[in-house]
C-alpha cells in the first residue's frame, strides 16, 4: 500500500472557533431576551468571551472529559458554551428544559454532569431538579443582559456567569484534542424506556457541519442570516450554530419567545434568510401569515427548513403558493447528529408539473453525502426501492451513533453495523424516502398496515383543519383502528362526514378513520412533535365506549 502524504490535521471544533475570530470577527449574533429586547454581540467578542470561559473552567477545576450541562434557551451565551466547553476538552451536555423535572434529573445523573449553566429565568426548574441530582458540583447562572422584573433570585450557592468569566484573560491556549473525543451529549426522547445519551465527537460534528453547508444541502454562507427556531437542547439545534460559525453567517436566536408573531417579527426585522424548526411551529406561522399576508416583509427568506416529523404537503404548498416561501423538508434524529436526508428535486425531475414536484418536496428526501440508507422487512432482509414496499429505515455514516452512552439499547444496531431508526418508510427508485409512520405509531388493522402520517397529511389539507393526529384505538374485531384527533382553524367548522368524504377518494376504505375527536390542542412531546402515546392513553378505548 502506498500511504497518502497529507497532514494528519485534526477535525475539531477549535478550528471553527479560531476561524470565527480571524476571518469573521464582525459577523453578528442577535439574541431575543426574556424582556423581548435584542442583544447584539460580534464573533470577535464571542471569541474573547469563550476564551474567558475556558480560563474560568480551568480555575474551577473542570477536567478533560467532564460533562458540563446547560439548561438554557437559544442565545449567545449558550453559543459560548457550545464552542468553549468542547474546545476546552470537556463535553457540553444540553438538558431539555421541556421535560419533567424527574426526567431531567435522571438524565443529569446518568450523564454524571459536574457543572450546570442555567438561565436565570429557568431557576425555578433548576430548583425542582436540584434535590434529585447528586453530581452537580457547581451551578452557574446565565443572567440576561436585561433581566425581566421579578426574575428569580440567584441561589446563594450559585455563581453568576459574568462574575465567573469577568476577570479572566481574553486569550486561551486551546489544547490539541483527539478528533474522536466527545464534544457534546444529547439525550433522545424517541426511544422506548428511559432517554438515552448520544455522544457526538468533534470529528462527527465537523463532518456534519461541512456537509450541511454544501449547496445541495442547506448551503449556508456568510451572506445568510440564520434563525434556529429548533432549540439548542434538541439535537444540537440541527447543527445550525456550528454551520453558521463555520461560514460566518449572522445568527439570530429567538430566546424563549417562540410564538408565531415573535418569530415573524424576527424574520422580518433581522432579514432572515434561513430558518429551521419542527412542523408545529410552521403550522402556527402559516396560519398567522394567512391572516395577515402583508404583515411582515419576508423577501429575504431563502428557505425554511422543516424537520423533526413529517411536514404536511398542504403546508409546504401553502407557504409557496400563498406567500412565495420555499420549504426544505429534511429528516434526521438525535442519533444522526441529526441530518440524514433532505428533499431536493433532482434536475431531471424538474418537469414544471407543480403537483409532481410537491410530491417530491414532501418526501423526506434522499441521503446527504456520507449517509447510507436501506429499509428492511420483519425478516431483516433489505426491501426493494419501489416506492411502495414499507419497512423499517436503517442508516449508517460518520455521524450516525454507534452506541448509546452506557452501552444501553444494543438492539438498535444490526449485526452488520446499521442503526435501526424505528421509522417505517418506503424508498423509491430515485432514493427518496417517505415516512409512513414510526414503528411505535403504525396502525395494524386486521393484519394490514395503515399509515397515520399519510392520513394526517391529507386531513391537514382540508381548509378547516389546523392540526390532525391519527392514532390507533383498540377494536374488538380488528385489534386496532385509526381515530383522528382534529384541531380546527379559528372560526372554521367541519363535520365528521365531510372529513371522511375528503379522504375517501385518496385511500382504501379500510384506511379511513373510524371516528374523529375534536380537541383544542394536540399534545406534544418535549421537542414539539405530536404525542400520540398521550392520545392512545386518553382515547385508546374510544371506539369501545362508542361501540363503533
Amino acid at each position: 500500500m502506498m500511504p497518502g502524504r497529507m497532514m494528519d490535521f485534526p477535525l475539531t471544533l477549535t478550528h471553527f472557533l479560531e476561524r470565527a475570530r480571524t476571518l469573521f470577527g464582525r459577523s453578528e449574533i442577535v439574541s431575543r431576551l426574556p424582556d423581548r429586547s435584542l442583544h447584539h454581540v460580534t464573533y470577535q467578542a464571542l471569541y474573547r468571551r469563550t476564551a474567558q470561559l475556558a480560563n474560568a473552567l480551568r480555575r474551577i477545576g473542570a477536567r478533560p472529559g467532564d460533562r458540563v450541562a446547560t439548561l438554557a434557551w437559544n442565545h449567545s451565551r449558550h453559543l459560548e458554551l457550545y464552542l468553549g466547553v468542547p474546545a476546552y476538552g470537556a463535553v457540553v451536555h444540553t438538558l431539555n428544559l421541556r421535560l419533567h423535572p424527574t426526567e431531567i434529573a435522571f438524565i443529569a445523573n446518568h450523564a454524571e454532569d459536574r457543572f450546570l449553566f442555567v438561565d436565570r429565568s429557568l431557576l425555578p426548574l433548576y430548583q425542582a431538579i436540584a434535590p434529585h441530582v447528586r453530581s452537580f458540583e457547581k451551578v452557574i447562572v446565565l443572567d440576561e443582559a436585561s433581566p425581566t422584573p421579578g426574575a428569580p433570585a440567584v441561589p446563594g450557592n450559585a455563581i453568576d456567569y459574568e462574575e465567573l468569566i469577568g476577570g479572566e484573560s481574553e486569550e486561551y491556549a486551546w489544547p490539541a484534542l483527539d478528533e474522536r473525543s466527545a464534544a457534546m451529549i444529547c439525550y433522545t426522547s424517541g426511544t422506548t424506556g428511559n432517554p438515552k445519551g448520544v455522544v457526538y465527537s468533534h470529528r462527527s460534528t465537523v463532518l456534519h457541519t461541512l456537509v450541511s453547508c454544501m449547496t445541495d444541502t442547506l448551503g449556508l454562507s456568510q451572506d445568510d442570516s440564520v434563525l434556529p427556531v429548533v432549540p439548542m437542547f434538541h439535537a444540537a439545534a440541527w447543527g445550525l450554530p456550528y454551520s453558521a460559525i463555520a461560514t460566518g453567517s449572522k445568527i439570530v436566536f429567538p430566546g424563549p419567545h417562540l410564538d408565531p408573531k415573535s418569530l415573524l417579527d424576527l424574520m422580518g426585522g433581522e432579514r432572515i434568510t434561513v430558518a429551521a424548526g419542527v412542523p408545529t411551529i410552521w403550522l402556527g406561522i402559516l396560519a398567522m401569515l394567512d391572516q395577515s399576508p402583508k404583515g411582515w416583509d419576508l423577501s429575504a427568506m431563502r428557505t425554511m427548513v422543516i424537520g423533526g416529523s413529517a411536514a404536511p404537503p398542504a403546508m409546504i404548498d401553502g407557504f409557496k403558493k400563498r406567500h412565495g416561501l420555499d420549504v426544505t423538508h429534511a429528516w434526521g434524529m438525535t442519533e444522526t447528529n441529526p441530518l440524514g436526508t433532505l428533499a431536493r428535486v433532482k434536475n431531471h425531475l424538474k418537469t414544471g408539473d407543480d403537483a409532481a414536484e410537491l410530491a417530491i418536496r414532501s418526501t423526506q428526501g434522499y441521503p446527504v453525502t456520507f449517509v447510507e440508507q436501506r429499509h428492511v422487512g420483519e425478516d431483516q432482509k433489505p426491501l426493494p426501492w419501489d416506492g411502495e414496499t414499507m419497512g423499517e429505515l436503517e442508516v449508517r455514516g460518520p455521524w450516525v451513533a454507534s452506541s448509546y452512552l452506557g452501552g444501553e439499547g444494543e438492539g438498535k444496531w444490526t449485526a452488520d453495523g446499521w442503526f435501526k431508526t424505528g421509522d417505517v418508510v418506503t424508498i423509491d427508485a430515485e432514493g427518496y424516502v417517505r415516512i409512513t409512520d414510526r414503528s411505535k405509531d403504525v396502525i395494524k388493522s386486521g393484519g394490514e398496515w395503515i399509515s397515520s402520517v399519510s392520513l394526517e397529511n391529507a386531513l391537514m389539507s382540508h381548509p378547516a383543519v389546523l392540526e390532525a393526529a391519527v392514532f390507533a384505538a383498540r377494536h374488538a374485531k380488528w385489534a386496532e383502528r385509526p381515530v383522528a384527533a382534529i384541531v380546527l382553524k379559528e372560526g372554521k367548522a367541519v363535520t365528521k362526514d365531510e372529513l371522511t368524504a375528503h379522504l375517501a377518494d385518496r385511500f382504501a376504505k379500510f384506511w379511513l378513520p373510524d371516528d374523529y375527536i375534536f380537541i383544542k390542542q394536540i399534545p406534544r412531546t418535549s421537542t414539539g412533535k405530536f404525542l400520540k402515546t398521550k392520545l392512545r392513553d386518553d382515547f385508546g378505548d374510544h371506539l369501545d365506549k362508542n361501540e363503533h
